[in-house]
């Protein structure tokens, strides 16, 4: 086993991955560019090194200094996290060759199936289902015109490399295709170094279901069931949970199985995830693998008991998985929502600033992995995701009411954050019947848009009780000392509800 690992990362995930070294007896070393000086994953840290400015090209994403870095801490091993890196199969090679180990998939399956349209290769030679469309990148404004005319409107440019909803555009008629063509390359080039695109076609109101593999060195492969992913913004996911509110064993078989037979035809270790889309027959399609870690991990290793970062630490030294596919087991149901430093008033524009307070809520069922703390400075030149909030419960129902518990406990001042936004979903009836595809959140501010009226009356009504209440608190002190005063707990408890609510 590693006596020493580099986290080439930032934020929570950072700190995730330390303690899962903590807890091995692993130290963890850190990475920061200056803007992260004081973060909090630099504070955990045994060891802690600056590698450049604040743009991420310039620190995070830097490939030598990091590996350079990572032999001067005297670590044998790197863990990449999400992002950044993580999927970049050259940074995979290039420390491999500096004898280091990745702690992920070997660099040839990373390139083989971090590539959408290669991946979609393999998926057909296994006998995945899989969306209709092109299966090879478009190469010029002629074949665009043809193979959009083969697939039919609506459709989707996507770019080949990389994910998280960048390089991808919904294009509705021929008049938008060249336009649409034009900024999905741009965006892919920018986000991932590829101008690569190739065509979708879209599959009406989808759910966006996902399966958790894992493989080991001695050809080993599970699958640890499936994360529904279709409360979605702008393509990024937003929230989260296991099992999917289809509740379909079968289903999840014949996916599970799908998705290892990929991964084994490509060769694949350690942690990934294949993705799919489900329509409204529960008939399911190959969309994409994810050849690392995911953001959204938490609600599979709450409802399964399995570690994912442990057991990617493992598998990276050599060690055989620590369970077989009929051992797992899934229990209750786990919900994530990801804390995001936007305001969704405002189209979840980035909301940096400094942290006033945080308070992070407890309690049964509760669990929250973060990367921020009160006083620190949220940068405005990274992702904006703040921390992960995930419940569990016996039951949906369960998790749902513990959901909402903790997020009228959720305290971070100073910033515009989605914790409002997610109050209100927690309490919306398509959420809580699990009524859910990837236009969720489109319908969910179209009806909040209609109800705005009876949401007005209910906050007035609100905010008079709550100045009620604090009026005649103020009135029995100073009118009357011997008449006892409403119960400062009821009046606490009041002023938490409105502030829930606004």
């Amino acid at each position: 086993m590693f006596t020493k690992i580099l986290i080439a990362n930032r934020g929570e995930i950072a700190v995730r991955i330390i303690r899962a070294c903590r807890e091995m007896g692993i130290s963890p070393v850190a990475i920061f560019s200056q803007a992260d000086e004081r973060a909090l994953h630099v504070r955990l840290a045994d060891e802690a090194y600056c590698v450049g400015p604040p743009p991420a090209m310039e620190s995070y994403l830097r490939m030598e200094t990091i590996i350079d870095v990572a032999r001067q801490a005297g670590a044998q091993a790197i863990h990449p996290g999400y992002g950044f890196l993580a999927e970049n199969p050259e940074f995979a090679r290039a420390v491999e060759d500096a004898g280091l180990v990745f702690i992920g998939p070997g660099w040839e399956a990373m390139a083989l199936l971090g590539n959408k349209t290669r991946a979609r290769h393999i998926a057909r030679r296994v006998g995945a289902p899989i969306v209709p469309g092109s299966i090879e990148p478009i190469k010029d404004r002629h074949e665009l015109h043809r193979q959009a005319q083969a697939v039919g409107y609506p459709l989707l440019l996507k770019a080949a490399a990389g994910g998280g909803g960048k390089g991808m555009r919904l294009v509705s008629s021929p008049d938008e295709l060249d336009a649409a063509f034009r900024m999905a390359q741009s965006e892919a080039r920018a986000a991932f170094g590829q101008e690569a695109v190739y065509i979708e076609k879209v599959i009406q109101r989808p759910r966006h279901i996902e399966i958790q593999i894992l493989g080991d060195h001695h050809g080993n492969i599970v699958h640890l069931g499936e994360r529904e992913c279709s409360i979605q913004r702008r393509h990024q996911k937003v929230i989260e949970e296991c099992p999917s509110p289809l509740n379909d064993p079968d289903l999840r078989q014949r996916m599970g199985d799908v998705a290892c037979r990929i991964a084994r035809e490509a060769g694949y270790q350690n942690a990934g995830t294949v993705e799919f889309l489900v329509d409204e027959q529960k008939n399911f399609y190959f969309l994409e693998i994810n050849t690392r870690l995911q953001v959204e991990h938490p609600v599979t290793e709450w409802v399964t008991g399995v570690d994912l970062v442990r057991e990617q630490i493992r598998i990276a030294a050599g060690h055989p998985l620590s369970f077989r596919q009929d051992e797992i087991q899934w229990r209750g149901v786990a919900i994530e929502c990801r804390i995001y430093a936007e305001d969704p008033e405002r189209e979840f524009m980035p909301s940096p600033g400094r942290i006033a307070r945080y308070r992070p809520p407890m309690g049964p069922g509760v669990r929250v992995d973060s990367g921020v703390y009160a006083g620190w400075e949220v940068p405005l030149d990274y992702d904006p995701l703040l921390s992960k909030l995930i419940v569990w419960g016996r039951t949906r129902t369960e998790a749902i009411e513990r959901l909402g518990r903790a997020l009228d406990e959720y305290v971070l001042d100073g910033i515009r954050t989605t914790i409002p936004f997610y109050r209100q979903i927690v309490r919306d009836r398509e959420f809580i019947a699990g009524h859910l595809d990837t236009g969720y959140v489109d319908r969910f501010f179209h009806r909040r848009s209609w109800e705005e009226p009876e949401g007005l009356l209910r906050d007035a009504a609100l905010i008079a009780a709550a100045l009620h209440t604090r009026q005649s608190a103020v009135a029995n002190q100073t009118a009357d000392h011997r008449r006892p005063s409403e119960s400062p707990w009821k009046t606490q408890g009041r002023w938490a509800l409105l502030n829930s609510r606004l």
